[in-house]
């Protein structure tokens, strides 16, 4: 009999399947459009047997070095206590080699993220829903408005989460990759020649004999590898062993399958350059690929659209953005979250690129940017962790990620000239999110500054209440702080006002660490600055939801306070005034207050009961 398999092993199996719907969707429908749009006759590159062999070639090697060796092999071995991304990259830089220049390049390389959150659905569902042309062509003029529908069905539906739908969505790519692989597969038995592609002598040589037609075509041999970001960023959901597994194990055969395929049938029937995805299917089967492909180009965009949820949930927690509301959406996954407000802004942004590109083609130009632009930032960090985290020497450090960024350049560079084309959209939008990052964590720093500057220190404040104690009511006042130096603003104006304190008295400062979550011993630790007057000191990891409640009530266990039911929270609301003395553009400043304003209140954020809440507002020259 044969042994039974471990339930490690039955475990990593279900998790690389359930890996599959999250993970690999992006690069998964690569195949809708890579190859198409590196054939293009804009690019001036003939379809001839030498050409269409050194395209394949570029692109089998592309996912090669890239994806396998890059990403699988080196990159996700930089993990945050299991957390990839590049956010997660930037908090493993030791802080003495983080300098502005590095925190900076992070900060883009994420704001790029939300480029490719906005143009990945777009791109993906008018690519599938392209195959109408193929299969009837006279329903061509309707692409445009089931894409639009479809979007807004995605987008809608987010508030449920993907906890409902998760368990679907591995079997169903694993039903796409499959049936790309058989599709392909057929092609290639039928001439097995193309197999010849894979030598990369004949990359080389389109490079060598094509210099101005390849150079262009790099900018769409980059379309194959879109999603290789989310094979790091999404670690920390499945670990590295299940992503290495369905790579390994499934995607990268199926995708090489399929890209042999198209290029065998183009060369076999030149016509086929048209759309050489859809013409690989027989004709029966062409309607079934076409409803397989919508839903496979739904869970990609469902993956990215989570993804830009992760990341703003990640840079609220690291002080690079305002609270927003934050919507857990599964019992048991802590991940799975929902951001309206990002929401809105995602569906807005897919919405117009749809109406106004019209097209997946036209669309490719402006997907190529964010791609290789995240890439050469992640190339760029890895070195920086390499160097000081692992303590490479510099020769094998600066050596592997000279490979990584030539590569990653090179896309790049050849994407430049597609800016005027569609390229300046990510640019645009990585741009204006960069500026949003920046501004709020400098604003909130210069904001810190000027409190503690403005606040009384506790020595002076204590021995006065000492000296003159005022009236103790029953209970306990729990006053949040964004600091722990001096007495809180909000602390003064509720003395002042109500001429009383409670009983016990508590500052409350939440604090985010570099790291995703934090040890339950090593979150609350506090500090008697007099009798029944502490202060509480509460450390939450990026990838954790504050929960205020929780922690007075673990503290009423420690002798801090009396008990939930007569807790009392009080929370400073400042206006800002752009006239004050910070050293801030003023237009910096209007956009910070901006920001402010609409940021999600402190009582929703850290689950506050409102009923038990008191505001004190407050102006403050900034």
């Amino acid at each position: 009999m044969a042994p039974a398999r471990s339930p490690g092993r039955r475990h990593r199996a279900a998790l690389a399947v359930t890996a599959l719907g999250v993970v690999f969707g992006d690069i998964g429908t690569s195949p809708l459009y890579a190859l198409r749009e590196c054939l293009r006759p804009g690019h001036g590159l003939p379809v001839t047997p030498g050409a269409v062999l050194g395209v394949l070639s570029l692109l089998v090697w592309s996912l090669v070095l890239i994806v396998s060796v890059k990403y699988i092999v080196f990159v996700m071995r930089a993990d945050n206590s299991g957390e990839g991304g590049i956010l997660a990259l930037l908090a493993l830089i030791p802080p003495r080699a983080r300098g502005p220049a590095v925190v900076a390049l992070g900060l883009f390389g994420s704001a790029l993220l939300y480029g490719d959150g906005v143009i990945t659905p777009a791109i993906s569902v008018l690519a599938a829903v392209e195959g109408l042309e193929v299969a009837a062509p006279a329903l061509a003029p309707w692409v445009v408005p089931i894409a639009a529908v479809l979007l807004l069905l995605l987008f809608a539906v987010q508030k449920r989460g993907t906890a409902g739908v998760g368990t679907m969505f591995g079997p169903v790519m694993l039903v796409w990759f499959v049936a790309i692989a058989v599709l392909g597969g057929m092609e290639v038995a039928r001439s097995p020649g193309i197999l010849h592609a894979l030598n990369p002598w004949y990359g080389v040589r389109l490079l060598v004999e094509h210099r101005r037609a390849a150079f262009l075509v790099l900018g769409a041999v980059v379309l194959a590898v879109t999603g290789a970001e989310a094979l790091y960023a999404d670690m920390g959901h499945f670990g590295r062993r299940p992503i290495r597994l369905g790579w390994f194990g499934l995607v990268f055969p199926a995708l090489l399958l399929n890209y042999l395929g198209q290029a065998a049938l183009v060369l076999r029937q030149p016509e086929a350059v048209q759309n050489p995805f859809y013409l690989l299917a027989p004709r029966p089967l062409l309607y079934p690929l076409l409803g397989l492909a919508t839903l496979a180009t739904i869970i990609a965009s469902q993956a990215l659209i989570s993804g830009a949820f992760s990341l703003t949930r990640q840079a609220v927690r690291l002080g690079y953005f305002p609270r927003v509301t934050i919507v857990h959406t599964s019992w048991t996954e802590a991940g799975q979250v929902y951001l309206p407000e990002i929401n809105a802004a995602l569906m807005v942004g897919c919405l117009l690129l749809v109406l106004d590109f019209r097209s997946s083609s036209a669309l490719a130009a402006a997907y190529g940017i964010a791609v290789t632009g995240t890439m050469a930032v992640t190339s760029a960090l890895f070195y920086m962790v390499a160097r000081h985290r692992w303590h490479w020497p510099v020769w094998r450090a600066g050596g592997l990620t000279a490979l990584f960024l030539a590569v990653d350049l090179a896309f790049l560079a050849a994407n430049l000239p597609k800016i005027g084309a569609g390229g300046w959209v990510p640019l645009a939008i990585g741009a204006a999110v960069y500026v949003l990052l920046s501004t709020w964590k400098r604003g909130a720093e210069l904001m810190r500054a000027l409190l503690v500057r403005a606040s009384v220190p506790f020595e002076p404040f204590l021995d006065q209440l000492e000296r003159v104690p005022p009236p103790r009511v029953p209970g306990t006042a729990v006053f949040l702080s964004a600091t722990t130096e001096g007495v809180p603003p909000v602390l003064l104006q509720h003395l002042e006002h109500n001429k009383a304190l409670h009983a016990n008295v508590v500052i409350l400062t939440i604090q985010t660490a570099d790291e995703p979550a934090v040890p339950d011993a090593k979150r609350i630790r506090s500090e008697p600055l007099a009798p029944r007057f502490h202060r509480v000191r509460v450390r939450y990891g990026f990838m954790e939801k504050p929960d205020v409640p929780d922690v007075i009530d673990r503290c009423c266990g420690l002798g801090i306070g009396s008990s939930l039911e007569d807790t009392s929270y009080y929370v400073g609301r400042t206006r800002l005034l752009p006239d004050g003395p910070a050293p801030m553009a003023k237009w910096r400043k209007l956009l910070f207050g901006f920001m402010a304003r609409n940021a999600r209140s402190a009582t929703e954020y850290f689950s506050v009961p409102p009923d038990r809440v008191v505001e004190l507002g407050a102006q403050v020259k900034f």
